[in-house]
């Protein structure tokens, strides 16, 4: 008799059960349960559910505006108080800009106002011309000194050279601050992990929160004028300068600050001559973004005193003048494009190596030269002051053609445009715009704590929650809605806009040269100067400023995309070709799968690039979050316009963070697959 051992395979085995994916259900679940909810009756819900009670709501408002009130006339440091000392802050921060602005715009006055008679003319408009073309000759090479002299001239022929040189005068100042103070601070944070913490949350807030909401609190502080101005500028510009500054200095190799320690350099010796040289280039880059943010903002800062083409536009802009308005925000473009162009060849000259000694000293003559002939022509316009102007019957004008040009287009397509708008409105608009408005808070709350848990555990939940539940607790969750369904419709219009045609451009260089340079001057083209043609064409409202965002905020959909796209590997599309695959194929299941994470980013770049477009498009009726930041400067409510800027922050934070999570996890998913 024998026995049956464990080794014996049974005659039928039963079929293993594979586990239910309860987790690919999780969102589907969701987004039925959010359609319940709409759908709710009223009763079917508390109250408190549908509309946060007046009686929770934390009064963070007053409590700002009564803390700054204390500060300006109660609060003192000894003998002086805190206006005393923030007056004359400001005060040496005129000094600068009053001595930036005599050199390139207003010449040396004495006086103020009317009554001000001007000693020394500025530098006359050939002579700047002269000496930017040697210098960037001197940078950048033939091309750029080119460039620059093609661009000069065009602001002096086209009747903008004064203006322009204003802003210049206080972009030169802003930046200068903002990158050097940057820098220190990017130091410090290198130094000291404690300190990086406590500053990388205020950096995020600078940078998301809209530049509205803390031109009040300046202008409190500072006084109205181009030094409120200025520092909220800086504000505004400094973030990247801090980021980059962290990131260059700890990448640069240890073995040069171990060698400055070997030979005996102090700790200042090793940071200012070895560090920072090294890190140079990638400063650059940092001082270059200081720029660029500082031009972004100088029509918002024209609304306390900067001047400039800034307020040029928002005149323009006032009366609805699209030929002044986009004269002026085209000569912030070309001004942009240089000063861009510029810090590019800086930093470009950075990282090359030096050059020949002879072909140094022939550039170095070439520059003094030049200088010279341009200090001559300043000297000269102080004997006749009317050589420094360009002179007004030389001077070209497209403003009436763009005028005309918008008439035309609303007299013979007026129809067909109102009847796109109307059908946008009714179809798409007002439907995502109810369905926001109804759904209840802490489901929303609930939703956004849930995505951060999914993507990056209980403390990105808790962050999340936290920065939905703020928004209700200070009683503006109905704008905040109004807010997340317009930049959300602007969004997803510009992802579907800009995911195909980055892909194009992928394939297609002589595609991607051309787009890129309409992406080019669709940022560097003041973001006021988009509402001018669009009012004209579709007039006020939600419409209007859906294609304003969406103009604004597509570029970073379209260069993430194709960068995604041209980055992946080369052996993976040779694999994919040698397997047969087409190239449809390769596109989508190669590709895009790989360049999803770049995607991200670039999703989260439109989606912050629409916040600060939403804020502006308030000027144009729109009922969410930056109407309340604008009405709050108006009436000078400091209080309300600080809590409306830290909602949009929020918005922008949430979205950064679950992106940003999601990024991570799909790499290091793709890391290991």
């Amino acid at each position: 008799m024998t026995m049956a051992t464990t080794q014996d395979t049974p005659s039928h085995t039963a079929p293993e059960t594979a586990p239910f994916p309860w987790r690919r259900l999780l969102w589907p679940a969701v987004a039925l349960l959010t359609i319940v909810a709409v759908m709710l009756p009223a009763e079917a819900l508390p109250a408190w559910a549908w509309k946060y009670p007046a009686a929770w709501q934390v009064p963070l408002a007053s409590w700002i505006s009564d803390f700054m009130k204390w500060l300006m006339n109660s609060a003192s440091f000894g003998l002086f108080t805190v206006r005393d000392v923030t007056r004359a802050i400001s005060a040496v921060l005129n000094i600068p800009l009053v001595v930036a602005k005599s050199i390139f715009a207003t010449g040396v006055m004495q006086g103020e106002g009317s009554t001000a008679v001007q000693l020394f003319p500025p530098v006359p408009w050939f002579s700047l011309v002269i000496a930017a073309t040697a210098v960037s000759y001197a940078i950048g090479g033939l091309r750029l000194a080119a460039g620059m002299a093609l661009g000069l001239a065009y602001l002096a022929v086209f009747g903008q050279w004064t203006s322009a040189m204003v802003t210049f005068a206080s972009v030169l100042v802003s930046s200068i601050l903002g990158a050097f103070g940057g820098l220190l601070l990017g130091l410090a944070c290198v130094r000291s992990k404690t300190l990086e913490r406590l500053v990388s949350p205020l950096l995020d807030v600078a940078q998301t929160m809209p530049v509205f909401a803390y031109l009040l609190p300046m202008l409190i502080l500072f006084g109205f004028g181009p030094v409120s101005a200025m520092i909220a500028t800086v504000i505004y510009a400094v973030p990247p300068m801090v980021r980059i500054t962290i990131v260059a200095i700890r990448a640069v190799p240890e073995e040069i600050e171990a060698l400055g320690r070997m030979t005996g350099c102090t700790r200042r010796q090793i940071t200012w001559k070895m560090l920072v040289p090294s890190a140079m280039p990638a400063l650059m880059v940092g001082v270059n973004q200081v720029i660029m943010l500082s031009l972004n903002v100088v029509i918002i800062a024209s609304m306390i005193g900067a001047g400039g083409l800034g307020w040029d536009v928002l005149a323009a802009l006032r009366r609805l003048d699209i030929g002044g308005g986009l004269e002026a925000g085209l000569a912030i473009t070309v001004l942009a494009i240089l000063l861009d162009r510029f810090a590019q060849a800086l930093a470009f000259r950075a990282r090359r190596n030096r050059r020949a000694e002879g072909s140094r000293r022939r550039v170095r003559l070439a520059l003094h030269a030049a200088l010279a002939v341009a200090a001559a022509g300043w000297l000269a316009a102080a004997a006749w002051p009317a050589i420094a102007p360009y002179p007004e019957a030389m001077q070209l004008s497209t403003a009436p053609f763009w005028g005309d040009l918008v008439s035309w287009i609303n007299i013979n397509f007026n129809g067909p445009l109102d009847a796109v708008k109307t059908f946008i409105l009714l179809n798409v608009l007002a439907p995502v715009k109810q369905f926001m408005v109804a759904l209840p808070w802490p489901w929303v709350v609930a939703v956004a704590a849930l995505a951060g848990y999914r993507l990056g555990g209980a403390r990105l939940a808790l962050t999340v929650g936290l920065m939905c539940a703020f928004m209700a607790a200070v009683g503006l969750w109905p704008a905040t809605m109004v807010t997340v369904y317009l930049c959300g419709v602007a969004v997803v219009i510009s992802v579907l806009i800009g995911v195909p045609v980055g892909v194009a451009c992928a394939q297609r260089p002589a595609l991607r040269t051309v787009v890129e340079w309409i992406i080019d001057t669709l940022q560097t083209l003041p973001a006021f100067v988009y509402l001018i043609p669009i009012v004209m064409l579709f007039r006020v409202g939600d419409f209007t400023a859906l294609i304003a965002i969406v103009l604004y905020a597509i570029a970073p959909a379209i260069r993430y995309t194709a960068h995604g796209v041209v980055q992946v590997s080369p052996h993976l599309i040779e694999a994919g070709v040698m397997s047969g695959c087409t190239r449809r194929q390769i596109l989508t299941r190669i590709r895009l799968p790989l360049a999803v994470p770049d995607m991200l980013l670039g999703l989260n770049q439109t989606i912050l690039l629409a916040l600060s477009m939403l804020v502006i498009t308030a000027l144009v009726g729109t009922r969410d979050l930056g109407q309340v930041t604008y009405a709050a400067l108006a009436k000078a409510d400091v209080g309300l316009g600080v809590v409306a800027g830290l909602s949009v922050a929020f918005i922008g934070m949430i979205a950064d963070r679950l992106i940003s999570a999601a990024s991570t996890r799909l790499k290091t998913a793709k890391g290991h697959a």
